[in-house]
């Protein structure tokens, strides 16, 4: 079937449901740990381009908590795509690039048109 790529965390409880559905609708799925192996210089600026910056930072997790108040307004501009290869754990995850599209999180509406 369709081929993937899935960025995310290994240790991510939504990451593994996002990538054993995939599996199990047969699509050939690769796994890319975001923090670890993932080309966020190239990645970054491509998915903020595909879904903006409101899609891709998480706003709730400890990391944007932990970050100063002039960090988060930074996040809006240009400065989302620095803030994100500086801190790979605001993206939400997982990322999911399928051909010419891109997913982000594993809603329903997600899953729905991918698995």
């Amino acid at each position: 079937m369709t081929e993937m790529t899935l960025y995310g965390l290994k240790n991510c409880d939504t990451c593994k449901k996002a990538l054993n559905a995939l599996k199990t609708a047969e699509h050939d799925v690769t796994f890319v740990d975001i923090r670890a192996e993932a080309d966020l210089v190239t990645k970054v600026p491509t998915w903020l381009a595909a879904v903006g910056a409101e899609a891709l930072i998480n706003k709730r997790s400890t990391t944007w908590r932990g970050l100063s108040d002039t960090e988060r307004a930074g996040a809006d501009g240009d400065g989302a795509t620095s803030l994100l290869m500086a801190n790979a754990t605001l993206i939400k995850r997982p990322i999911i690039e399928a051909g010419d599209d891109i997913h982000v999180g594993w809603a329903k509406n997600v899953s729905d048109a991918l698995a």
